[in-house]
C-alpha cells in the first residue's frame, strides 16, 4: 500500500474525480523499477483513440487526474460517459482488464471494461464506464463490515488463478514474496532503492519479520482486490455502489488479500488493531468460513508488511513516519505470532 509523496494519498484515481482527486498518486502496478515519469496525453491523439476502440470521438472531458497513470473522465460524441487510463505497457494491466471484465458479467458493482489495452503513443491505455455518485465511506462508518463484506463477494466471484492469464508481478505494496533480492521491492513512485536507505531498523524489522510468516504459509491462491481503501471505493448505504483502481488485482492467499485489507481499508485514515479485527472476523463470517490459526496469523502477517512498506517509503522521502508505529508494529507482529 505503499503512500505518495508528501503527504498525498496512496496510489490510483481509479473513478470520478472529487474535489481531492488531483492529490491522489496513482500507481504503474509494476513490482519493479521504473522510472518515474508522468503521462502525457494530448486531446488529439486522446480523440483518435476513442475513434478507433469506443467508435465515437471525444466531445468533452470531465475530469483528469495524472502521475504514473493518467485517468481521464471523457464525454463522448454519442452520449456516453466512460474513463480512459493511460499508463506505460505492462503484462499484467491485460490480465486484470481480464478479471474486471468476468466480475462485471458476474455482477460485481465495477465499471465495465469497454475497450483495451491497446496503445496509445509510448503508453497503453484503456477504457471502462464512468460510474458516478455515492459515498467515500458506508452509512455505518468506521465499521469493518461492509468492507469485509464486498471484499468477501468479490474473492468468491472472481475467476480462479488458472482461469485466465498471471496477474504477477504484484504491485510493490502487495509484493511481500518479490524476487528482487533484498527485503524491499523497488518502489513505483520513488526514484530508490529502500534496501539502501538507513534509518530505524525496528521498520525493516517488522518488514522483515512479516515476510517470515509469510512465507510459512502454502495457502491456495485466489484472486483479489490489493488496494481495498476507501479511496476506491464508493457506498449507497452499506452497500457497495461500485469499486475502482483494477489496476491493483493480486493473486495471493485468502490469508494475504483479507489481511492487507483489513490493515489499510480506512486509508488515508489507519484502522486500529481493534478495526483489523473486527474486520477479519466479518471477512470470515462473510466468506462462512473461519480463518484457521495459521491463516489468522499470516492475516496479520500481511497488513505489517504493508503498514511496514508504507513507512519505509516516508521514511526514504524524509517524511515523519505515520503509517505505523514501532508499539502498533509489536503489537501486530505479536497476533502474527512473531513476538
Amino acid at each position: 500500500m505503499a503512500v505518495g509523496l508528501v503527504g498525498a494519498p496512496r496510489k490510483d484515481p481509479g473513478g470520478p474525480a472529487g474535489p481531492t482527486a488531483a492529490a491522489v498518486v496513482p500507481r504503474v502496478g509494476e513490482n519493479s523499477q521504473v522510472a518515474f515519469e508522468l503521462p502525457v496525453v494530448d486531446a488529439v491523439n486522446l480523440a483518435a483513440w476513442c475513434e478507433v476502440h469506443l467508435g465515437s470521438p471525444v466531445k468533452g472531458e470531465l475530469f483528469r487526474t495524472c502521475h504514473l497513470t493518467c485517468v481521464i473522465g471523457i464525454v463522448l460524441a454519442d452520449g456516453r460517459e466512460v474513463v480512459v487510463r493511460v499508463r506505460p505497457a505492462a503484462p499484467r494491466i491485460a490480465a486484470c482488464t481480464e478479471a474486471q471484465r468476468r466480475l462485471f458479467h458476474s455482477g460485481y458493482p465495477c465499471p465495465q471494461p469497454l475497450a483495451g489495452p491497446a496503445p496509445l503513443g509510448e503508453y497503453e491505455a484503456t477504457a471502462e464506464s464512468l460510474i458516478a455518485g455515492g459515498a467515500r465511506l458506508p452509512d455505518s462508518g468506521r465499521s469493518a463490515q461492509p468492507f469485509a463484506v464486498a471484499l468477501a463477494q468479490l474473492v468468491q466471484l472472481a475467476p480462479g488463478p488458472g482461469q485466465m492469464p498471471s496477474l504477477a508481478p504484484a504491485p510493490a505494496w502487495a509484493a511481500w514474496n518479490h524476487d528482487q533480492g533484498g527485503l524491499w521491492p523497488w518502489p513505483e513512485d520513488l526514484d530508490v532503492d529502500l534496501n539502501q536507505v538507513d534509518g530505524s531498523g525496528w521498520i525493516d524489522a517488522a518488514g522483515q519479520a512479516a515476510r517470515q510468516k509469510l512465507r510459512e504459509g502454502r495457502d491456495q491462491a485466489v484472486v483479489g482486490h490489493g488496494d481495498w481503501i476507501t479511496d476506491n471505493l464508493r457506498w449507497d448505504g452499506d452497500r457497495l455502489l461500485v469499486a475502482y483502481d483494477w489496476d491493483s488485482l493480486i493473486t495471493d492467499s485468502e490469508a494475504v488479500i483479507a489481511g492487507l485489507a483489513a490493515a489499510i481499508y480506512l486509508y488515508p485514515a489507519l484502522p486500529t488493531t481493534t478495526e483489523t479485527h473486527e474486520f477479519l472476523d466479518a471477512y470470515a463470517t462473510a466468506r462462512a468460513r473461519p480463518f484457521s490459526p495459521g491463516e489468522l496469523r499470516r492475516c496479520w502477517a500481511a497488513g505489517v508488511w504493508t503498514r511496514a512498506f508504507d513507512a519505509k517509503q516516508e521514511q526514504a522521502a524524509g517524511q515523519p513516519v505515520t503509517r505505523l508505529t514501532q508499539d502498533e508494529a509489536h503489537e501486530r507482529l505479536r497476533r502474527a505470532g512473531m513476538r
